[in-house]
């Protein structure tokens, strides 16, 4: 059995104080196997907002995988975002944007999303070497290990919301996803805490693969939604989806939902 903290846009530099330090506090009192962070772990990407960014990340009671998302990259200076958009990401927090674990139970791939020369840089892409490198990444993995992709933008929207912020040419990736055996995938940008069957949307493909969105999990950039994190269990053939929300004094379970595998599809579980 292995258990994610999947936290997303923590956007250190506009954050709530009180809150990072409760996180900090669950999170030791849960102690997940690994902490996925879904990108925008700063509000603007400032050596001193990286620099705190950096020193929650050290304060983490478990192994952590990062992902960057379009606030991690210069939003002003134009020459920077232009020539060296990464450069205070991969000084502060880690050189490796598309980084990769894998311990025989779990594989896990990040998959930087975020692209500074794009008109409008608050949207996301994935690109063909990226794909790629999925393909490579989990080319002889098992199917027996439980298999992850995180990216800052998402491939599905929650309820309610349009596909203007979604991962663009995600619909090229998606073959590939499910023809190496993806199980998850785990995403932030949106700030909304949402979870689901890629099927949902993507009716074409055979296997299905769950999605799993975070809201933002410190910052005071609310959108009609506290602040919250995925504690997410995953026992195969079963995965379990707990919301942790902040509720005014401690973070504490809000909703839960489990999926079963049944050949290539997940299933909904009643309790």
């Amino acid at each position: 059995m292995k258990t994610l903290a999947h936290l997303s846009d923590l956007h250190f530099g506009r954050i709530n104080l009180d809150v990072a330090e409760a996180l900090l506090t669950d999170l030791e009192a849960l102690r997940p196997s690994m902490v996925v962070i879904s990108g925008d772990l700063v509000q603007r990407a400032r050596r001193r907002h990286f620099r705190a960014a950096s020193a929650f990340l050290e304060r983490l009671p478990a192994p952590w995988l990062v992902v960057p998302g379009n606030h991690d990259i210069p939003a002003y200076n134009l020459l920077a975002r232009f020539t060296v958009p990464f450069r205070n990401y991969k000084h502060y927090i880690t050189p490796d944007l598309d980084p990769f674990f894998s311990d025989g139970e779990i594989a896990i791939l990040g998959i930087n999303t975020a692209r500074p020369l794009i008109l409008n840089f608050a949207h996301g892409r994935i690109n063909h070497r990226q794909i790629a490198r999925i393909e490579a990444a989990f080319r002889g993995v098992p199917n027996s290990v439980f298999k992850v992709v995180v990216t800052h933008h998402p491939f599905l929207p929650p309820p309610g919301v349009d596909g203007k912020s979604l991962l663009g040419r995600a619909r090229l990736a998606l073959p590939a996803l499910e023809t190496c055996g993806v199980d998850l995938l785990l995403a932030g940008h949106l700030h909304r805490s949402f979870s689901g069957d890629i099927a949902e949307h993507h009716q074409q493909f055979e296997r299905s693969i769950l999605v799993a969105h975070a809201a933002t999990a410190t910052s005071t950039r609310l959108r009609n939604e506290p602040n919250s994190y995925n504690f997410i269990t995953v026992a195969p053939p079963r995965v379990t989806f707990e919301e942790r929300t902040w509720t005014g004094t401690d973070f504490a379970t809000t909703d839960r939902s489990t999926y079963s595998r049944s050949n290539h599809r997940w299933l909904a579980v009643t309790a």
